[in-house]
């Protein structure tokens, strides 16, 4: 367990927690070796034991250690201690540009260019070292509180070869590109497509492709059109909307092929915001042998171009499916319209020569039915004889053209991007247009494919129709545990319950959660009800007037607004037992139970008496002490004896 105060390698001081996403928590820290504070990631307990895991968070750490960039979250020690796994990163103190738009709505043009042009300068210094982010959205740009724009977690980059990389769709779906939401490929154009996402979220306020579900996020990606981003912010100007359709064409070899492209025309766009410098992908010229046209291929041309008659690709794709094809242009008009004229260009063209051959066509057979006319030649049979029309009048049908077939595979246990995207390649149509019915499985994760129908090895022709039932997991989830935190952080993670928000005077922070009902870690199906509890502040009241009342009428008028109080008593010119001061003053909204003091009057103060000083007594004399008289001998009365006897 990671608590304050806590060391790593003897090195690094936990301070507190500062963040968290999916697969791991990030703690600010203090190392003490160099003396500088440092963000420290931490992989989450529950996928610590998972060696797949652990094996991609460290390839996160190798991926970043060689970029060194202004606008790149530096990587510093990577590290492990018993069952933690960490990274140790620069510390960037700011706030995320999904939070600053969520804040600020529509960002200024200029602005939002600047954020844009330093974005594409850090994935240009991760391009240069052939590291391709593949997770490029605002969550996981930070702005600093000095203005510099940072690139963080590289925690799906992977490096890059000249060769294609298969792998599965990774990402965050709102942001991802056509190519990783069908599971195949990506590589630096993919980045390119996640910062116009985000660049429209930008300028828009919001984003282009949402839905009920990340499956139906996905697809939208895949087949969808972006509303104009100058029909939702009349702000934007023309070249930078172009920047922005052109970074989100679903074609990669249709966007800017490098970012320095990129950062190049954003620049332009600063000092000529209604140039036209954009440059768009010119069609290609197929420089294969010409080909006669087939009557099949004619028949199609004249039934509305089915087989790619606006396909800039190389013109020998005679299999390509009409339907595919047919969405393949609506797909390109509709990715980049700047290509129309080239398009249009293409279709008079062809159009001339399709011209050209039906009036070739056309005299030939008016020179056949003159020459059948005159000489008969052709309604004679192989005898010499004439037809009969009306009796041996043959027709031969006109070929129709055989369906194709495709088999239904297994897409059981698979997720529903990938099996969409391998129905795709098969020709077959998902009914999108429905949310797929969800079931629950002990067997099949969450968001792939439990039930198909037809079943496998059916036999299908191309566009049947292919309906997929997704799982949702075992149906129950434990409540998260959301004290604390901020609600919009809450509500992500408490996105497969309903959640119903009440207000609470608290004196924790505004928009605070307090508590949940049902409570944290209880097992709960998905989609129940969930009560979450959200701070709005303490509760505020305003301190009445008691001046002049009576101490009993004052406790009793400040106990009734709920506060507390303390008494002082103190002489005053005021009569006795009446209040002649409080603090704060009346009218100070104050949190409840907030102690007011009030100042009672002891009335006035009394005057003493005057006292009279008593005069001092005389010291007495000392009384003198006698001095004896001396005394002579006295003869003894006449009784006595005399002498001599």
């Amino acid at each position: 367990m990671i608590t304050p105060g806590m060391f790593l390698g003897e090195r690094y001081e936990i301070i507190e927690k500062i963040g968290s996403g999916g697969m791991a928590d990030v703690y600010k820290a203090k190392c003490h070796r160099l003396n500088r504070m440092v963000a420290i990631k931490f992989l989450k307990p529950e996928y610590s034991s998972d060696p797949k895991c652990v094996t991609n968070f460290r390839k996160e750490a190798e991926s970043c250690a060689g970029l060194t960039h202004p606008n790149i979250v530096s990587v510093y020690d990577v590290g492990d201690e018993g069952d933690l796994h960490y990274i140790v990163m620069e510390l960037v103190e700011g706030i995320t540009l999904k939070r600053y738009i969520e804040k600020r709505g529509q960002l200024d043009l200029k602005e939002a260019i600047g954020i844009a042009i330093q974005i594409a300068q850090g994935l240009e210094a991760a391009h240069a070292k052939h590291v391709v982010h593949r997770d490029i959205k605002p969550q996981n740009i930070i702005l600093s509180r000095e203005g510099k724009v940072k690139v963080a977690d590289f925690g799906i980059a992977r490096a890059t070869t000249s060769n294609t990389i298969q792998e599965l769709a990774i990402g965050s779906v709102h942001y991802l590109s056509p190519e990783q939401a069908r599971g195949g490929y990506s590589d630096e154009r993919s980045d390119i497509y996640s910062l116009g996402i985000t660049m429209y979220e930008m300028l828009a306020g919001k984003l282009p492709f949402v839905g009920d579900s990340n499956v139906s996020v996905a697809i939208a990606q895949i087949n969808n059109t972006a509303e104009p981003i100058s029909e939702i912010n009349p702000n934007i100007s023309p070249a930078v909307e172009k920047i922005v359709r052109k970074c989100m064409s679903k074609k990669p070899e249709r966007r800017y092929q490098a970012v320095g492209e990129l950062i190049a025309d954003l620049k332009l766009s600063v000092n000529n915001p209604e140039g036209d410098f954009v440059k768009t992908v010119s069609t290609q010229v197929s420089d294969s042998p010409t080909k006669q046209i087939s009557g099949p291929e004619l028949k199609q041309i004249k039934n509305g171009a089915k087989v790619g008659l606006f396909d800039d690709d190389d013109t020998d794709d005679e299999d390509e499916d009409p339907k595919k094809a047919a969405v393949a242009v609506r797909r390109r008009i509709d990715d980049d319209p700047d290509d129309d004229i080239d398009y249009v260009g293409n279709l008079w063209e062809k159009v001339g020569l399709i011209s050209s051959i039906l009036l070739m066509v056309a005299v030939a057979i008016i020179v056949v039915m003159i020459v059948n006319k005159t000489t008969g030649i052709f309604n004679r049979n192989n005898t010499g004889n004439l037809i009969n029309p009306t009796k041996h009048v043959t027709s031969t049908p006109t070929p129709t053209e055989i369906p194709k077939k495709a088999v239904m595979p297994n897409l059981v246990g698979q997720t529903y991007i990938s099996a969409y995207a391998q129905l795709m390649e098969l020709g077959l149509d998902l009914r999108i247009d429905q949310k797929p019915a969800e079931v629950a499985s002990k067997d099949i994760p969450e968001d792939s494919v439990c039930e198909q129908s037809p079943l496998e090895g059916a036999d299908l022709t191309v566009g049947s129709i292919v309906v997929l039932t997704l799982s949702i997991g075992k149906g129950n989830m434990k409540v998260p545990d959301v004290k604390g935190m901020p609600i919009d952080k809450a509500r992500l993670l408490l996105e497969q319950l309903n959640v119903t928000e009440e207000g609470e005077s608290d004196d924790s922070e505004i928009g605070t959660v307090l508590r949940t009902n049902p409570v944290a870690n209880t097992e709960v199906k998905k989609g129940s009800e969930i009560i979450v509890y959200v701070s709005t502040g303490p509760e505020m009241v305003t301190i009445p007037r008691v001046i002049g009342m009576t101490l009993a009428n004052a406790e009793k008028t400040i106990k009734a607004e709920e506060l507390k109080y303390e008494i002082i008593e103190e002489y005053s010119d005021v009569e006795a037992g009446v209040v002649f001061e409080q603090s704060p003053g009346d009218n100070t909204s104050v949190k409840k139970g907030f102690k007011v003091s009030i100042y009672v009057s002891k009335g006035p103060e009394p005057t003493p008496s005057p006292t009279t000083t008593p005069s001092p007594e005389p010291t007495p004399s000392p009384t003198p002490t006698p001095i004896p008289t001396p005394t002579e001998d006295v003869a003894p009365p006449d009784n006595q004896g005399s002498e001599g006897e």
